[in-house]
């Protein structure tokens, strides 16, 4: 009986030469909950995601497989850590890579001694980020559409509980 094993997904670091397909990945993500064309156009630049950005922060990508799933890219600032990117694949999505992602992102920015992770959201990920425990501390303006107000959240983080996680 040729049975294959069961591959369970990993996380690593991302590669520069990745850089158009995690681009990619997030564009269809993005395109996942229905937005017209124009819109996910005016947002191609802020779903872009450089060789030198990849080379730069720190940005991990879920594969099982030696297939690129999802990922996620952090950036400090004053106060923390922001969440830039958590995309998953469309046809991947419902099955925990998300999830796993987060887990991921929140070891990784306790590790590097953050003591919040902020997250910019967009509306339908919201419910996502809520169950994960973060909390809606206000609404930031798109720089895509006008008028457009996306949920601002935070997680509250304790870098002693992942000290040694990452090492």
């Amino acid at each position: 009986m040729n049975e294959r094993a069961e591959v369970s997904p990993s996380i690593r670091r991302a590669k520069p030469h990745e850089a158009e397909l995690l681009s990619d990945i997030a564009l269809r993500s993005k395109g996942h909950w229905g937005y017209d064309a124009e819109f996910l156009e005016r947002c191609r630049p802020l779903l872009t995601i450089s060789s030198d950005e990849i080379s730069k922060l720190p940005i991990f990508v879920l594969e099982m497989d030696r297939r690129i799933l999802g990922f996620y890219g952090l950036r400090e600032f004053e106060r923390g850590m922001e969440l830039l990117y958590l995309f998953v694949e469309p046809s991947a999505m419902h099955r925990g890579y998300g999830k796993l992602l987060w887990n991921h992102a929140v070891e990784t920015a306790s590790a590097a001694g953050s003591r919040r992770l902020l997250i910019e959201s967009d509306p339908f990920a919201e419910p996502f980020y809520l169950a994960m425990g973060a909390r809606r501390i206000g609404l930031a303006p798109s720089s895509v559409q006008p008028g457009r107000r996306l949920p601002l959240l935070e997680l509250p983080l304790d870098p002693e509980l992942h000290k040694s996680t990452l090492t």
